[in-house]
């Protein structure tokens, strides 16, 4: 299992690793959305976990690219964000994200989400 995480801020992708690295899955690493896009394209990728606000392409645009490329629309996202405004949480969700965490976040609560996305794809 591959996770992508998808941050500008180099701590937040560390904590993520954390969980990933206790899962026991293999971890890849962008710091914005065009990055993102760009392993996608040579990358078999399980579950992506996505910041909002970042430079040169931001998450939400990010998300509706994965979404719309029939290559990757199945992928699971979990968005993890500062985000919290009520209008781009429910815009997110509309976009197919399966899961929207705030931080900071429970890295146990974190680990139980990114369970259930990679059982079920």
């Amino acid at each position: 299992m591959k996770i992508l995480s998808v941050d500008d801020s180099a701590i937040i992708r560390r904590i993520i690793r954390g969980a990933v690295d206790v899962l026991g899955f293999e971890f890849l690493e962008a710091t914005n959305g065009q990055e993102a896009l760009d392993i996608l394209e040579h990358e078999a990728v399980n579950l992506v976990m996505l910041d909002w606000n970042m430079p040169i392409l931001d998450g939400y645009e990010t998300l509706l690219a994965i979404r719309k490329n029939p290559a990757t629309q199945h992928i699971p996202v979990i968005m993890v964000t500062t985000e919290s405004e009520k209008t781009n949480v429910i815009r997110a969700i509309q976009a197919g994200a399966q899961h929207y965490f705030t931080k900071p976040f429970n890295q146990e609560d974190l680990m139980t989400r990114i369970l259930e996305c990679t059982s079920e794809n």
